[in-house]
């Protein structure tokens, strides 16, 4: 005899798989670690402070 399954329970896992593979995708293409981002943010800040020390005061 065939296996009886519950077709909510079916659906359900379903909907979590493609929901998985879409957030696995999101992390790759947006997801940063904190030590990136830390980085960046320093780099940024150190861009600014020599372009605000090379600028001709009036």
């Amino acid at each position: 005899m065939s296996e009886i399954i519950n077709l909510r329970k079916a659906r359900k896992t379903k909907v979590r798989a493609t929901k998985q593979i879409k957030a696995e995708q999101n992390r790759i293409k947006f997801g940063r670690n904190k030590a990136s981002r830390k980085k960046d943010a320093l780099l940024k800040s150190l861009n600014e402070k020599q372009l605000d020390a090379h600028k001709i005061k009036d």
